[in-house]
Formats: C-alpha cells, structure tokens, sequence
C-alpha cells in the first residue's frame, strides 16, 4: 500500500511548477496536510476494506458521529444520497462509513485528489475539477451510476463557506438531478452537521475578494479535519424523494432547489 508523498503528488498534479517549489515550502505542506498523521492511518489500516479503513481513520482521529433518520431508507431501493458539504473530505469519510455499514456497500462522487488515498479508492467515483475527465474515471463513474448500489454526491461541489456571517454551501450542480432520472434512483436528503474554522473561510474569502482562482484554501482542509479531535457529529437523513414526486415539482432547475431545501429543513 501506497504511502502518502506530497513530492510526488504535487509532481503527478503540477510537474512544470514543481520544479520551482523549494524543499522548505515542500516540507512546510507535509506538515500542513498531516502527512505522518495520514500515513499512521495508511500503515495501520491501509490493509483493510475501505469502511474498516475509516473506522480505523477515526479512531486515530478520534472522531464520532450519530445518525438520525436512516429507518426511513428502505435497503432495497436504489438511491442518491445528496449532502450539504461541510468538511469537503472528512463528511465524505463519515457518509460512506454510515451508508456503506447499513447497505452493504456505497459509491462516492470525489474530487480526484482523494484518489492519493489508496485504501479508498474502490469506494470513489472521481472528478477531475481542474482538466479533462480521464477515460478511466469515466468509466468509473457510468459503473457505479449504472450498478444497484448507493451513491453518495455533493452537489455543491466545494465545501461550503460563509457569506455575511452564515456557513451555506455554494451553489448546487444539477447533474445529481438529472443523473436520479437517467439511472431510476430515488433521491434521499442529508444534512451533516458541522463547520469549519474562522481561518478557512476568511482564507476563502479573502482570495474570493482578490480574485485569486485556485482555492487555496482547500489546502487547509486534512488539518481542518484532525482539529476536529474528540467531537461527535450528527448526519440526518431525509425520506427518499421518487422520480415522480421531483418530475411534479417543476424543471430540473426547481427540482434541485427543492431537495436542497429539504436538506436546509433538517438543520437544527
């Protein structure tokens, strides 16, 4: 099992600026991303299934979380789960974990960064954000939409941020909506509880504001999780929404609006 490396990401990513980056900046991102606190995860559990792998990610980590409404999922149906996205990574980690342990196996919709993590690469379904799709990962993603099992997407696509003083995602995608119609799946809400530090998203907006286009501060976002240590979590789960119930609700559009407002309901 492969180790994480951020020398060799950032040459797999960005091999003509990776010459120019020095050993200390280099270094200086092991430790941001927590490079050994990762590799601790990978040497322990990396052996293991991907659900199991989470679980032993967490406890390192020591990470909980609860689940509400999962008695209204019916495990024979076949769903998308569509999510708020607080964390951008670590809810990810926990969905899979309370989706998967309930219905045998899940699928998640990623950014193709979460690739580098090897143990968890049978549960993603990447996309590459910053280039073209790959013809792998498209094949990927039409398997896992044309099997019987869940999938569980964002359709923010980034983790959310705060505007005027409220943490939201940003905008959702439609292509959930649409793929709910083209592959026959029932479409169940989920909110998850939480938010990120002050330091993230005055990082977000102060390069919003100076129109700076690489998120950097997605790059916050491994330490963002282990400063989570020692909390527990709750992730709600809504009742399914049939094809026809989101056909009546209006264009594809206002269908998307509709199941994100079903996820907002459920924030206490």
């Amino acid at each position: 099992m492969d180790r994480i490396d951020v020398n060799k990401i950032l040459e797999n990513k960005i091999p003509r600026i990776k010459r120019y980056i020095p050993r200390f900046v280099i270094n200086w991102l092991r430790g941001l991303i927590h490079e050994d606190v990762l590799n601790c995860a990978i040497d322990n559990y990396g052996d293991k299934p991907p659900l199991d792998f989470i679980r032993g990610a967490f406890k390192i980590l020591d990470i909980r979380y609860t689940v509400e409404g999962f008695e209204n999922i019916d495990p024979n149906g076949r769903y998308i789960f569509a999510s708020n996205h607080p964390f951008g990574g670590m809810d990810g980690m926990m969905l899979a974990e309370a989706i998967g342990s309930r219905l045998g196996d899940v699928r998640v919709v990623i950014n193709d960064l979460l690739m580098y993590m090897e143990p968890l690469q049978p549960i993603w379904l990447p996309v590459n954000k910053h280039g073209r799709q790959s013809t792998e990962y498209a094949l990927r993603m039409r398997e896992g939409f044309e099997s019987e099992l869940p999938i569980l997407t964002f359709p923010a696509g980034l983790c959310s941020r705060r505007t005027n003083g409220v943490v939201a995602d940003l905008k959702w995608r439609k292509q959930f909506v649409k793929q709910a119609h083209s592959t026959d799946r029932q479409v169940v809400p989920v909110f998850v509880e939480g938010h990120l530090s002050d330091r993230f998203y005055n990082l977000a907006n102060a390069r919003a504001k100076l129109g700076v286009k690489f998120n950097a501060e997605m790059s916050l976002l491994v330490d963002e999780m282990v400063r989570q240590k020692g909390q527990t979590f709750t992730l709600r789960f809504g009742k399914p929404i049939a094809r026809e119930e989101l056909s009546a609700v209006g264009n594809i559009e206002e269908q998307v609006v509709f199941v994100r407002k079903k996820v907002d309901e459920m924030q206490k």
